[in-house]
């Protein structure tokens, strides 16, 4: 069975499926179990969730994270695993608003466990480029928006999800129509690492400025610049006009001031590649 027609089975039916198959078999498709058990509908033990920690502070590394270039984010996933684990003396509690009912059944709810299973709540997800109103609406009980394709691309990369497998869960169908505004798992990876670490650890980690400063390079001016150098979107991102990166014809991206007027440029895992605008002086 393929993989995105097992996560659409689990998805509709996983309940049926048992918790240690559930395990195994997120070993074998490389997922956390945490998020599988979310997926099939089971609830996630105690020992797999994030440990009780300060929301702010997980607002604030998650705010360092997505400033991280690729180097970085490797560098810091590395220091995080290294990290022993301490006991927690509670579970954490995802936030709530008394303003918008949670689902409790459906995509909702598996996309509310997904977030919960990084530690986060709603207001401290990192910068995604969707409003408070709208994530709020993809994990309610509401009708799902005819544009929850590209909500989903916003939110695979935080949670470290690629596209096809959030989109089977989901119900939706991948086509390489989609062409996100943000697709990047390594900050995810990053987040996946992080979950059993308390808040002094995050503390620890966000506050490391030798960490964040070992290696030269970009120091990115706006969150997940990172994707522009990211084997995940270097088809997405290779310009073939102005309209499909939403820039005026004789205006230059902010980050590639260096290129020159009249220049689009784009960058694969460092590798930079000028290539002249349409109707631009060569």
């Amino acid at each position: 069975m393929e993989r995105a027609e097992i996560l659409s089975s689990l998805a509709a039916s996983g309940t049926d499926t048992a918790p240690e198959r559930l395990t195994e078999l997120a070993d074998e498709l490389d997922i956390p179990a945490a998020d599988l058990l979310v997926v099939a509908g089971h609830p996630v033990p105690a020992e797999l969730l994030p440990p009780e920690r300060d929301a702010k502070v997980m607002r604030q590394f998650a705010y360092r994270v997505s400033h991280c270039n690729h180097s970085q984010l490797a560098l810091l996933e590395g220091f995080v695993r290294s990290l022993p684990r301490v006991a927690a003396s509670a579970p954490f509690v995802q936030p709530t608003s008394p303003y918008h009912r949670p689902a409790e059944t459906g995509f909702g709810a598996e996309l509310s466990g997904l977030i919960r299973n990084r530690g986060f709540g709603i207001r401290e997800l990192p910068f995604t480029g969707l409003s408070l109103s709208t994530l709020f609406g993809m994990v309610s009980s509401r009708e799902p928006s005819p544009h929850r394709r590209y909500q989903l691309c916003a939110l695979a990369g935080p949670l470290g999800w690629t596209l096809s497998d959030l989109f089977a869960v989901a119900n939706e169908p991948h086509t390489g129509e989609i062409r996100p505004v943000q697709h990047c798992h390594h900050p995810g990876r990053v987040f996946a690492a992080v979950v059993s670490l308390t808040t002094a650890q995050l503390i620890e980690a966000a506050a490391d400025e030798t960490l964040f400063r070992r290696l030269p390079g970009l120091r990115l001016a706006v969150p997940y610049e990172s994707i522009r150098y990211c084997t995940d979107t270097a088809p997405t991102w290779s310009c073939t006009g102005c309209t499909s990166c939403r820039w005026p014809a004789r205006a230059t991206p902010p980050w590639r001031r260096e290129a020159g007027a009249g220049s689009h440029r784009t960058a694969v895992l460092g590798a930079a590649v000028s290539t002249p605008r349409p109707g631009s002086p060569r």
